[in-house]
């Protein structure tokens, strides 16, 4: 019996840690910049044991507010067209994902920005259900204690955008040499359409599907209402 009470002391105790600590650290990045994240410590320590990669973190935080208006819409337009309007969950994508695994039996993707962001910032990559769990939690937190606003000024400034680039103003900088204030509707669009898998896709070398992509995101930026985000 006292182990069982033991703990249970424990359990709750730790709860009550991890509630603190989480809470605390949301809040914070509320008016902060996030120094780092989980997926950046991860990407160093691959590049630390490939001995054909050399250790690289390109990452400069700008305020959304000085970032060109094309990069939100475009993010919006490409990853969750929903984003100003609900909080924090699509649950129609949701639905459809759902019902897309069962007949496919294959994870299909459905996170919000919201979502993607409480990953990004404050978990680490995986498939998990548990670490979907921490992700909802983590989703109701930032929406919350964010506007929508600094959603996307976070998202936009730690999602990864290339091999050791995050974040719009390093992605900018490296493919079109240029501020992130100054991108076009084109290229911001082009950014946009190699987050699915940046490692990979390179807007300095678009690919004939990252072309098309890129069109398809440009139609919906046009097709949206501003986000009222950027200059």
């Amino acid at each position: 019996m006292k182990a069982i009470r033991w703990i249970g002391k424990l359990i709750w105790k730790t709860s009550l840690w991890f509630l603190g600590l989480s809470i605390g650290l949301v809040i914070l990045y509320r008016f902060v910049p996030v120094p780092i994240t989980p997926l950046m410590v991860i990407r160093l320590v691959e590049q630390a044991i490939d001995p054909e990669k050399e250790l690289r973190l390109v990452k400069d935080w700008v305020p959304i507010s000085e970032m060109s208006r094309h990069a939100p819409q475009a993010v919006v337009g490409a990853e969750d067209q929903t984003f100003m309007k609900h909080y924090g969950f699509d649950f129609k994508s949701l639905k459809k994902a759902w019902e897309g695994n069962k007949k496919n039996k294959r994870v299909k993707g459905a996170s919000t920005i919201t979502q993607q962001t409480a990953k990004n910032v404050f978990l680490w990559p995986s498939r998990s259900y548990v670490r979907k769990v921490f992700e909802a939690y983590f989703t109701v937190l930032i929406e919350i204690f964010w506007s929508k606003e600094r959603i996307l000024e976070v998202y936009l400034n730690v999602i990864e955008m290339g091999d050791g680039i995050y974040g719009i103003e390093a992605a900018s900088q490296t493919f079109f040499n240029k501020s992130s204030s100054k991108l076009s509707k084109g290229q911001a669009a082009l950014i946009a359409a190699v987050l699915p898998n940046p490692r990979r896709w390179s807007p300095a070398r678009p690919t004939s599907y990252i072309k098309g992509r890129q069109g398809w995101i440009m139609r919906q930026m046009s097709n949206l209402s501003p986000t009222g985000f950027g200059k």
